[in-house]
Protein backbone atom coordinates (compact mmCIF):
# COMPACT_ATOMS: atom_id res chain seq x y z
CA UNK A 1 0.00 0.00 0.00
CA UNK A 2 1.04 3.47 -0.84
CA UNK A 3 1.01 6.37 1.60
CA UNK A 4 0.69 9.87 0.07
CA UNK A 5 4.11 10.68 1.93
CA UNK A 6 5.58 7.61 0.52
CA UNK A 7 4.36 8.70 -3.10
CA UNK A 8 6.11 12.58 -2.85
CA UNK A 9 9.29 11.23 -1.50
CA UNK A 10 10.21 8.94 -4.32
CA UNK A 11 11.13 9.59 -8.08
CA UNK A 12 9.38 7.84 -10.90
CA UNK A 13 11.80 5.39 -11.69
CA UNK A 14 11.37 4.17 -8.27
CA UNK A 15 7.69 4.43 -8.05
CA UNK A 16 7.71 2.28 -11.20
CA UNK A 17 9.74 0.03 -9.05
CA UNK A 18 7.05 -0.61 -6.55
CA UNK A 19 4.73 -1.22 -9.65
CA UNK A 20 6.70 -3.79 -10.79
CA UNK A 21 7.65 -5.50 -7.55
CA UNK A 22 3.61 -5.39 -6.59
CA UNK A 23 4.33 -2.88 -3.28
CA UNK A 24 1.11 -1.10 -5.03
CA UNK A 25 -1.48 -1.21 -7.74
CA UNK A 26 -1.46 0.90 -10.83
CA UNK A 27 -4.83 2.59 -9.46
CA UNK A 28 -3.64 2.91 -5.78
CA UNK A 29 -0.82 4.89 -7.77
CA UNK A 30 -2.73 7.07 -10.13
CA UNK A 31 -5.28 7.54 -7.38
CA UNK A 32 -2.57 9.24 -4.90
CA UNK A 33 -1.19 11.47 -7.42
CA UNK A 34 -5.31 12.70 -8.47
CA UNK A 35 -5.67 13.43 -4.82
CA UNK A 36 -2.58 15.02 -4.49
CA UNK A 37 -3.51 17.20 -7.88
CA UNK A 38 -7.06 18.07 -6.05
CA UNK A 39 -5.53 19.29 -2.95
CA UNK A 40 -2.81 21.20 -4.41
CA UNK A 41 -3.69 22.35 -7.78
CA UNK A 42 -6.48 24.92 -6.61
CA UNK A 43 -3.56 26.68 -4.66
CA UNK A 44 -0.87 26.91 -7.62
CA UNK A 45 -3.23 26.53 -10.77
CA UNK A 46 -0.61 24.06 -12.45
CA UNK A 47 -2.83 21.73 -14.29
CA UNK A 48 -5.26 23.16 -16.71
CA UNK A 49 -7.11 19.98 -18.45
CA UNK A 50 -7.99 17.14 -16.08
CA UNK A 51 -7.91 13.78 -17.55
CA UNK A 52 -9.08 11.68 -14.10
CA UNK A 53 -11.66 9.44 -14.97
CA UNK A 54 -9.70 8.21 -18.03
CA UNK A 55 -6.51 7.31 -16.57
CA UNK A 56 -8.16 5.95 -13.45
CA UNK A 57 -9.92 3.93 -16.15
CA UNK A 58 -6.19 3.45 -17.60
CA UNK A 59 -4.78 2.44 -14.64
CA UNK A 60 -7.26 -0.34 -13.85
CA UNK A 61 -6.18 -2.08 -17.10
CA UNK A 62 -2.81 -1.87 -16.10
CA UNK A 63 -4.29 -4.21 -13.09
CA UNK A 64 -5.79 -6.27 -15.01
CA UNK A 65 -2.89 -6.83 -17.53
CA UNK A 66 0.44 -6.19 -15.78
CA UNK A 67 2.62 -7.72 -18.46
CA UNK A 68 1.60 -3.64 -19.77
CA UNK A 69 3.94 -2.74 -17.21
CA UNK A 70 7.07 -4.13 -19.44
CA UNK A 71 6.34 -1.68 -21.92
CA UNK A 72 9.10 -0.04 -20.54
CA UNK A 73 11.03 1.14 -17.18
CA UNK A 74 8.38 3.93 -16.09
CA UNK A 75 4.92 2.42 -17.44
CA UNK A 76 2.15 2.91 -15.23
CA UNK A 77 3.13 5.86 -13.90
CA UNK A 78 0.96 8.85 -13.90
CA UNK A 79 2.13 11.53 -15.98
CA UNK A 80 1.44 15.25 -17.14
CA UNK A 81 1.45 17.10 -21.01
CA UNK A 82 2.80 20.52 -21.36
CA UNK A 83 -0.74 22.41 -23.14
CA UNK A 84 1.46 22.81 -25.91
CA UNK A 85 1.13 19.27 -26.99
CA UNK A 86 -2.21 17.58 -28.37
CA UNK A 87 -3.61 14.50 -26.76
CA UNK A 88 -6.50 12.73 -29.00
CA UNK A 89 -9.77 13.21 -27.06
CA UNK A 90 -8.57 16.20 -24.56
CA UNK A 91 -9.42 20.02 -24.70
CA UNK A 92 -5.76 21.97 -25.85
CA UNK A 93 -6.06 25.36 -25.56
CA UNK A 94 -2.48 26.20 -25.99
CA UNK A 95 -3.21 29.36 -23.45
CA UNK A 96 -4.81 30.90 -26.16
CA UNK A 97 -8.57 32.10 -25.94
CA UNK A 98 -8.56 31.49 -29.53
CA UNK A 99 -8.71 27.72 -28.80
CA UNK A 100 -11.34 27.73 -25.85
CA UNK A 101 -13.57 25.22 -27.33
CA UNK A 102 -11.06 22.95 -29.04
CA UNK A 103 -10.80 19.11 -28.55
CA UNK A 104 -7.62 17.59 -29.94
CA UNK A 105 -8.33 15.38 -33.05
CA UNK A 106 -5.00 13.44 -32.73
CA UNK A 107 -1.80 13.43 -30.43
CA UNK A 108 1.28 14.96 -30.99
CA UNK A 109 4.52 12.96 -32.20
CA UNK A 110 6.02 13.13 -28.67
CA UNK A 111 2.71 11.92 -26.88
CA UNK A 112 2.15 9.23 -29.07
CA UNK A 113 5.84 7.95 -27.72
CA UNK A 114 4.88 8.37 -23.77
CA UNK A 115 1.77 6.69 -24.58
CA UNK A 116 3.58 3.57 -26.51
CA UNK A 117 5.85 3.66 -23.36
CA UNK A 118 3.16 3.07 -21.13
CA UNK A 119 2.69 6.26 -19.54
CA UNK A 120 -0.55 7.23 -17.59
CA UNK A 121 -1.79 10.85 -18.76
CA UNK A 122 -3.87 12.22 -16.06
CA UNK A 123 -3.65 15.99 -17.21
CA UNK A 124 -2.50 18.98 -19.53
CA UNK A 125 -0.25 21.75 -17.39
CA UNK A 126 -0.59 25.32 -17.61
CA UNK A 127 1.39 27.59 -20.49
CA UNK A 128 1.17 31.57 -21.50
CA UNK A 129 -0.41 31.97 -24.78
CA UNK A 130 1.75 29.93 -27.33
CA UNK A 131 3.97 29.58 -24.71
CA UNK A 132 5.25 33.08 -25.84
CA UNK A 133 7.08 34.44 -22.59
CA UNK A 134 9.55 33.60 -19.52
CA UNK A 135 6.01 33.64 -17.25
CA UNK A 136 2.76 31.78 -16.78
CA UNK A 137 -0.27 34.29 -16.51
CA UNK A 138 -2.18 33.43 -19.47
CA UNK A 139 -5.45 35.48 -19.86
CA UNK A 140 -6.94 31.97 -21.00
CA UNK A 141 -6.03 29.82 -18.16
CA UNK A 142 -4.71 32.33 -14.90
CA UNK A 143 -1.83 32.78 -13.42
CA UNK A 144 0.36 29.71 -11.96
CA UNK A 145 1.94 30.04 -9.07
CA UNK A 146 5.44 29.23 -7.21
CA UNK A 147 5.14 25.99 -5.04
CA UNK A 148 7.76 27.53 -2.74
CA UNK A 149 6.20 30.77 -2.72
CA UNK A 150 3.13 31.72 -4.07
CA UNK A 151 3.48 34.99 -4.79
CA UNK A 152 6.48 34.47 -7.49
CA UNK A 153 6.04 33.15 -10.77
CA UNK A 154 7.29 29.49 -11.83
CA UNK A 155 8.88 30.87 -15.66
CA UNK A 156 7.19 30.08 -18.62
CA UNK A 157 6.55 28.63 -20.60
CA UNK A 158 6.59 25.41 -19.01
CA UNK A 159 5.88 27.11 -15.74
CA UNK A 160 2.80 24.28 -14.98
CA UNK A 161 4.99 21.05 -15.10
CA UNK A 162 7.43 22.82 -13.26
CA UNK A 163 4.89 23.99 -10.51
CA UNK A 164 3.22 20.39 -10.99
CA UNK A 165 6.35 18.64 -10.23
CA UNK A 166 7.92 20.70 -7.76
CA UNK A 167 4.54 20.44 -5.39
CA UNK A 168 5.05 16.72 -5.39
CA UNK A 169 1.60 16.37 -7.69
CA UNK A 170 4.00 14.18 -9.89
CA UNK A 171 8.16 13.67 -9.85
CA UNK A 172 7.96 14.34 -13.80
CA UNK A 173 5.98 16.00 -16.41
CA UNK A 174 6.63 16.72 -20.09
CA UNK A 175 7.76 20.30 -20.58
CA UNK A 176 8.84 22.11 -24.32
CA UNK A 177 11.81 24.37 -24.67
CA UNK A 178 11.49 27.01 -27.52
CA UNK A 179 13.67 29.85 -25.80
CA UNK A 180 14.36 28.56 -22.54
CA UNK A 181 10.91 27.44 -21.39
CA UNK A 182 12.40 24.11 -19.59
CA UNK A 183 15.35 25.21 -18.54
CA UNK A 184 13.86 28.65 -17.03
CA UNK A 185 10.80 27.20 -14.89
CA UNK A 186 13.65 24.51 -14.03
CA UNK A 187 15.74 27.54 -12.46
CA UNK A 188 12.41 28.96 -11.20
CA UNK A 189 10.81 26.38 -9.37
CA UNK A 190 14.29 23.84 -7.86
CA UNK A 191 13.96 21.41 -10.21
CA UNK A 192 16.59 19.73 -13.17
CA UNK A 193 15.69 20.38 -16.84
CA UNK A 194 17.67 19.87 -19.93
CA UNK A 195 16.98 20.62 -23.06
CA UNK A 196 17.96 18.04 -25.74
CA UNK A 197 19.74 18.21 -28.90
CA UNK A 198 17.83 19.29 -31.95
CA UNK A 199 16.59 16.10 -33.85
CA UNK A 200 17.44 13.73 -30.81
CA UNK A 201 13.41 13.71 -30.08
CA UNK A 202 10.27 13.97 -31.71
CA UNK A 203 8.83 16.95 -33.39
CA UNK A 204 5.90 17.37 -35.31
CA UNK A 205 5.80 16.92 -38.98
CA UNK A 206 6.15 20.85 -40.05
CA UNK A 207 8.84 23.40 -39.36
CA UNK A 208 5.96 25.72 -37.73
CA UNK A 209 5.22 22.63 -34.87
CA UNK A 210 8.78 22.88 -33.74
CA UNK A 211 9.96 26.59 -34.60
CA UNK A 212 12.45 25.14 -37.60
CA UNK A 213 14.26 23.10 -35.11
CA UNK A 214 14.22 25.53 -32.12
CA UNK A 215 11.69 24.06 -30.20
CA UNK A 216 11.88 20.27 -28.87
CA UNK A 217 10.49 18.50 -26.07
CA UNK A 218 11.79 16.65 -23.05
CA UNK A 219 10.76 17.07 -19.30
CA UNK A 220 11.00 19.21 -15.82
CA UNK A 221 12.16 16.32 -13.03
CA UNK A 222 13.11 16.49 -9.50
CA UNK A 223 15.76 14.09 -9.95
CA UNK A 224 18.71 13.51 -12.67
CA UNK A 225 17.95 10.35 -13.30
CA UNK A 226 14.12 10.41 -14.26
CA UNK A 227 15.36 12.97 -16.47
CA UNK A 228 17.72 10.39 -18.30
CA UNK A 229 15.12 7.70 -18.04
CA UNK A 230 12.79 9.93 -19.68
CA UNK A 231 14.97 10.89 -22.08
CA UNK A 232 15.84 6.83 -23.00
CA UNK A 233 11.93 6.70 -23.51
CA UNK A 234 11.86 9.69 -26.56
CA UNK A 235 15.17 9.37 -28.28
CA UNK A 236 14.74 9.03 -31.61
CA UNK A 237 15.86 5.73 -33.77
CA UNK A 238 15.93 7.27 -37.00
CA UNK A 239 16.06 10.98 -38.49
CA UNK A 240 13.14 12.76 -38.92
CA UNK A 241 13.61 16.47 -39.90
CA UNK A 242 16.77 17.21 -38.70
CA UNK A 243 20.22 15.37 -38.05
CA UNK A 244 19.78 12.53 -35.42
CA UNK A 245 22.88 12.91 -32.96
CA UNK A 246 24.95 9.55 -32.35
CA UNK A 247 23.55 7.42 -29.60
CA UNK A 248 25.58 5.04 -27.76
CA UNK A 249 23.91 3.46 -25.30
CA UNK A 250 20.70 3.99 -22.82
CA UNK A 251 21.56 8.01 -21.13
CA UNK A 252 20.27 6.68 -17.94
CA UNK A 253 22.36 3.44 -18.04
CA UNK A 254 26.09 5.53 -18.64
CA UNK A 255 24.47 8.20 -16.18
CA UNK A 256 26.86 7.27 -13.40
CA UNK A 257 30.12 6.52 -15.56
CA UNK A 258 32.14 9.17 -14.41
CA UNK A 259 32.81 11.90 -17.04
CA UNK A 260 36.54 12.68 -18.70
CA UNK A 261 38.01 16.16 -17.13
CA UNK A 262 36.32 18.32 -18.78
CA UNK A 263 37.32 21.81 -19.47
CA UNK A 264 34.62 24.68 -18.62
CA UNK A 265 34.25 28.07 -20.08
CA UNK A 266 32.58 30.74 -17.00
CA UNK A 267 30.41 33.09 -18.86
CA UNK A 268 30.01 35.92 -16.08
CA UNK A 269 28.48 39.08 -18.08
CA UNK A 270 25.26 39.38 -19.54
CA UNK A 271 25.38 38.62 -23.44
CA UNK A 272 23.89 42.56 -23.56
CA UNK A 273 25.67 44.22 -21.21
CA UNK A 274 22.83 44.37 -18.80
CA UNK A 275 23.05 43.87 -15.03
CA UNK A 276 22.75 40.28 -13.64
CA UNK A 277 21.59 39.86 -9.84
CA UNK A 278 24.18 38.41 -7.16
CA UNK A 279 22.64 35.85 -6.59
CA UNK A 280 22.29 34.34 -10.16
CA UNK A 281 26.40 34.78 -9.84
CA UNK A 282 26.78 33.69 -6.73
CA UNK A 283 24.94 30.32 -7.95
CA UNK A 284 26.99 29.94 -11.09
CA UNK A 285 30.28 30.59 -8.94
CA UNK A 286 29.32 28.16 -6.47
CA UNK A 287 28.80 25.45 -9.03
CA UNK A 288 31.87 26.46 -10.71
CA UNK A 289 33.53 25.75 -7.22
CA UNK A 290 31.47 22.53 -7.52
CA UNK A 291 32.98 21.15 -10.55
CA UNK A 292 36.49 22.08 -9.74
CA UNK A 293 36.10 20.10 -6.75
CA UNK A 294 35.40 17.26 -9.12
CA UNK A 295 38.41 17.66 -10.97
CA UNK A 296 37.14 19.66 -13.93
CA UNK A 297 38.89 23.00 -15.10
CA UNK A 298 36.82 25.98 -15.20
CA UNK A 299 38.23 29.15 -17.23
CA UNK A 300 36.14 32.53 -17.24
CA UNK A 301 35.56 33.47 -20.97
CA UNK A 302 33.39 36.29 -22.11
CA UNK A 303 30.29 35.60 -24.75
CA UNK A 304 31.38 33.03 -26.61
CA UNK A 305 29.16 34.36 -29.74
CA UNK A 306 27.43 37.83 -30.55
CA UNK A 307 23.71 37.33 -29.54
CA UNK A 308 22.14 40.47 -30.79
CA UNK A 309 22.00 39.33 -34.55
CA UNK A 310 21.26 35.78 -34.22
CA UNK A 311 18.34 36.91 -31.16
CA UNK A 312 17.05 38.82 -33.83
CA UNK A 313 17.02 36.69 -36.59
CA UNK A 314 14.86 34.08 -34.29
CA UNK A 315 12.76 36.33 -33.50
CA UNK A 316 11.66 36.93 -37.31
CA UNK A 317 11.62 33.01 -37.51
CA UNK A 318 9.08 32.64 -34.19
CA UNK A 319 7.05 35.75 -35.63
CA UNK A 320 6.51 34.29 -38.64
CA UNK A 321 5.44 31.04 -37.21
CA UNK A 322 2.98 33.09 -34.76
CA UNK A 323 1.36 34.71 -37.48
CA UNK A 324 0.69 31.89 -39.29
CA UNK A 325 -0.38 29.93 -36.30
CA UNK A 326 -2.84 32.73 -35.61
CA UNK A 327 -3.72 33.59 -39.04
CA UNK A 328 -4.68 29.87 -39.81
CA UNK A 329 -7.50 29.45 -36.19
CA UNK A 330 -8.49 32.75 -37.26
CA UNK A 331 -9.94 31.29 -40.76
CA UNK A 332 -11.13 28.68 -39.10
CA UNK A 333 -13.23 30.52 -37.18
CA UNK A 334 -13.93 33.34 -39.81
CA UNK A 335 -12.61 36.16 -37.39
CA UNK A 336 -10.99 39.01 -38.36
CA UNK A 337 -7.08 39.62 -36.96
CA UNK A 338 -8.49 43.06 -35.04
CA UNK A 339 -11.21 41.23 -33.35
CA UNK A 340 -8.93 38.25 -32.30
CA UNK A 341 -9.24 37.50 -28.55
CA UNK A 342 -5.11 37.18 -28.43
CA UNK A 343 -2.86 38.98 -26.10
CA UNK A 344 -0.89 42.33 -26.67
CA UNK A 345 2.19 40.91 -27.39
CA UNK A 346 1.18 37.76 -29.06
CA UNK A 347 -0.77 40.51 -31.59
CA UNK A 348 2.31 42.09 -31.90
CA UNK A 349 4.67 39.53 -32.84
CA UNK A 350 2.11 38.21 -35.18
CA UNK A 351 1.50 41.82 -36.79
CA UNK A 352 6.12 41.67 -37.10
CA UNK A 353 5.93 38.27 -38.84
CA UNK A 354 3.15 39.05 -41.22
CA UNK A 355 5.75 40.88 -42.77
CA UNK A 356 8.73 39.00 -42.79
CA UNK A 357 9.80 38.54 -46.35
CA UNK A 358 11.12 35.61 -47.64
CA UNK A 359 14.71 37.12 -48.32
CA UNK A 360 14.20 38.17 -44.80
CA UNK A 361 13.68 34.58 -43.74
CA UNK A 362 16.47 33.14 -45.09
CA UNK A 363 19.33 35.73 -44.01
CA UNK A 364 17.62 34.77 -40.77
CA UNK A 365 18.42 31.03 -41.37
CA UNK A 366 21.66 31.45 -42.81
CA UNK A 367 23.10 34.08 -39.28
CA UNK A 368 21.63 31.36 -37.11
CA UNK A 369 23.26 28.74 -39.07
CA UNK A 370 26.79 31.20 -39.27
CA UNK A 371 26.10 31.13 -35.49
CA UNK A 372 25.96 27.19 -34.97
CA UNK A 373 28.99 26.96 -36.96
CA UNK A 374 30.82 29.59 -34.64
CA UNK A 375 29.79 27.78 -31.74
CA UNK A 376 30.98 24.50 -32.73
CA UNK A 377 34.57 25.62 -33.34
CA UNK A 378 34.16 27.55 -29.71
CA UNK A 379 33.79 23.87 -28.56
CA UNK A 380 37.33 22.73 -30.07
CA UNK A 381 38.38 25.00 -26.89
CA UNK A 382 35.53 24.07 -24.12
CA UNK A 383 33.84 21.35 -23.56
CA UNK A 384 30.91 23.33 -21.87
CA UNK A 385 29.30 26.78 -21.14
CA UNK A 386 28.37 27.59 -17.62
CA UNK A 387 26.26 30.74 -16.59
CA UNK A 388 23.72 31.61 -15.33
CA UNK A 389 19.85 30.75 -16.66
CA UNK A 390 18.35 34.11 -15.66
CA UNK A 391 19.73 37.50 -15.24
CA UNK A 392 17.18 38.17 -12.37
CA UNK A 393 16.03 36.02 -9.06
CA UNK A 394 12.47 34.66 -9.96
CA UNK A 395 9.95 37.65 -10.39
CA UNK A 396 6.78 38.19 -8.94
CA UNK A 397 3.28 37.86 -10.54
CA UNK A 398 2.09 40.34 -12.59
CA UNK A 399 5.94 41.87 -13.29
CA UNK A 400 5.63 40.50 -16.64
CA UNK A 401 2.63 41.70 -18.50
CA UNK A 402 1.78 40.48 -21.69
CA UNK A 403 -0.72 42.70 -22.20
CA UNK A 404 1.11 45.98 -20.33
CA UNK A 405 -0.12 48.86 -22.07
CA UNK A 406 3.76 49.34 -22.09
CA UNK A 407 4.90 47.46 -25.01
CA UNK A 408 8.28 48.96 -24.70
CA UNK A 409 8.41 48.05 -20.70
CA UNK A 410 7.21 44.84 -21.59
CA UNK A 411 10.07 44.16 -24.02
CA UNK A 412 12.89 45.57 -21.38
CA UNK A 413 11.90 43.68 -18.75
CA UNK A 414 11.94 40.31 -20.79
CA UNK A 415 15.50 41.24 -21.73
CA UNK A 416 16.79 41.94 -18.83
CA UNK A 417 15.52 39.17 -17.29
CA UNK A 418 16.51 36.77 -19.74
CA UNK A 419 19.65 36.92 -22.29
CA UNK A 420 21.09 33.41 -21.67
CA UNK A 421 18.83 31.10 -22.49
CA UNK A 422 17.37 31.20 -26.21
CA UNK A 423 20.81 31.12 -28.26
CA UNK A 424 20.90 27.66 -27.85
CA UNK A 425 17.33 27.09 -29.26
CA UNK A 426 18.51 28.53 -32.37
CA UNK A 427 21.74 26.56 -32.49
CA UNK A 428 20.42 23.14 -31.30
CA UNK A 429 22.64 21.94 -28.76
CA UNK A 430 21.83 20.19 -25.25
CA UNK A 431 21.44 23.04 -22.47
CA UNK A 432 20.45 22.40 -18.98
CA UNK A 433 19.43 24.13 -15.47
CA UNK A 434 21.01 22.59 -12.05
CA UNK A 435 19.49 23.33 -8.77
CA UNK A 436 21.94 25.55 -6.83
CA UNK A 437 20.97 27.94 -4.38
CA UNK A 438 18.09 29.64 -2.64
CA UNK A 439 17.71 33.18 -2.34
CA UNK A 440 16.80 34.59 1.21
CA UNK A 441 13.34 34.18 0.48
CA UNK A 442 13.23 30.29 -0.08
CA UNK A 443 13.13 30.70 -4.11
CA UNK A 444 15.51 28.16 -6.35
CA UNK A 445 18.01 29.38 -8.57
CA UNK A 446 19.24 26.95 -11.02
CA UNK A 447 22.61 27.47 -13.19
CA UNK A 448 23.00 26.74 -16.70
CA UNK A 449 25.31 24.44 -18.69
CA UNK A 450 25.35 23.90 -22.50
CA UNK A 451 27.55 21.45 -24.03
CA UNK A 452 28.28 21.01 -28.13
CA UNK A 453 25.30 19.29 -30.06
CA UNK A 454 24.86 15.88 -29.33
CA UNK A 455 26.58 15.89 -25.32
CA UNK A 456 23.18 14.88 -23.81
CA UNK A 457 25.05 12.40 -22.15
CA UNK A 458 27.87 14.41 -21.12
CA UNK A 459 25.83 16.90 -19.73
CA UNK A 460 23.73 14.69 -17.82
CA UNK A 461 26.75 12.72 -16.45
CA UNK A 462 27.48 16.31 -15.26
CA UNK A 463 24.46 16.90 -13.37
CA UNK A 464 24.23 13.75 -11.50
CA UNK A 465 28.01 13.92 -10.48
CA UNK A 466 26.70 17.87 -9.03
CA UNK A 467 23.34 16.12 -7.67
CA UNK A 468 25.11 14.11 -5.32
CA UNK A 469 27.72 16.98 -4.09
CA UNK A 470 25.08 19.71 -3.81
CA UNK A 471 21.87 17.85 -3.59
CA UNK A 472 18.61 19.74 -3.48
CA UNK A 473 15.40 19.67 -1.93
CA UNK A 474 12.50 17.49 -4.24
CA UNK A 475 9.26 19.41 -3.55
CA UNK A 476 7.42 21.53 -1.83
CA UNK A 477 4.07 21.67 -0.50
CA UNK A 478 2.16 25.09 -0.75
CA UNK A 479 0.26 26.50 2.06
CA UNK A 480 -3.53 27.48 0.75
CA UNK A 481 -2.99 30.87 2.65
Amino acid sequence: MLSSNDYVGRDALSLCKGLRDREFTTEELTLIAISRAETINPIINAIVTKNYERALKQAKHFDQNPDLLESSPLAGLPFLIKDLSTVEGLTATFGSRLFNDYTATKSSRIVEQYMKAGLNIFGLTNTPEFGLTLTTESVANGKTKNPWNTAFSTGGSSGGAAAAVASGISPVAHATDGGGSIRIPASCCGLFGLKPSRGLTPIENDLTGSWAGMSVGHVVSQTVQDSAAFLDLITQKTTHLFPLPDYTGPFLMKLKSKPTRLKIGLQLKHPFELPIDSKCLEAVQLCAKNCQLLGHSVDEISSPIEYGPVVSAMSKLINTFIYRRVNNRLKELNINFEDAQIESSTRIMAKLGSKVTAQEFISARDTIFAAELQLREFHKSYDLILSPVLAKTTAKLGWLDMNSDDSQNYAERFRSYSGFTSIYNGTGQPSMSVPTIRTDSGLPVGVMVTGPWGSDSQLLQLAFELEQINPWPLYSTPDAT
